[in-house]
């Protein structure tokens, strides 16, 4: 079992910055890969970032390449996700969401791929 809390979001103006942490409680955290994703009303839930057990692989979606960073502290048990330059269309609720499968070596971009997921925090960006 992985339990896992979001934490990091909140307000702010188009062009900042914030770094969202996903921090896991649980034996087989440092042997999942882990993503983020975001949703908002209405909308399905969406593919944002995704990284290795190791952190050698990394995966993003094509709305937020160069812009945010996902990053582990394995020792920590925490995965981070770093969003610069955001944009009123990153303002969502983000998830993380631990896969276990695989030893977590591979990355994927499928929800239902994900065993364990947190309860999500709110980012608002501002125009």
């Amino acid at each position: 079992q992985v339990q896992l809390v979001e934490s990091g979001g909140g307000l702010v103006q188009a062009g900042g910055s914030l770094r969202l942490s996903c921090a896991a409680s649980g034996r087989t955290f440092s042997k999942c890969a882990v993503g983020w994703f975001r949703q908002t009303p209405g909308k399905e839930r969406e593919f944002v970032a995704g990284i290795s057990w190791s952190g050698g692989n990394t995966l993003y979606a094509d709305s937020v390449k160069g812009r945010f960073t996902i990053s582990r502290d394995n020792a920590k048990n925490t995965v981070y996700l770093q969003m610069n330059s955001l944009k009123p269309e990153d303002t969502a609720v983000y998830y993380c969401a631990a896969d276990p499968s695989l030893l977590g070596m591979v990355v994927t971009r499928t929800s239902t791929a994900y065993d364990y997921w947190g309860q999500g925090t709110q980012v608002t960006v501002s125009s």
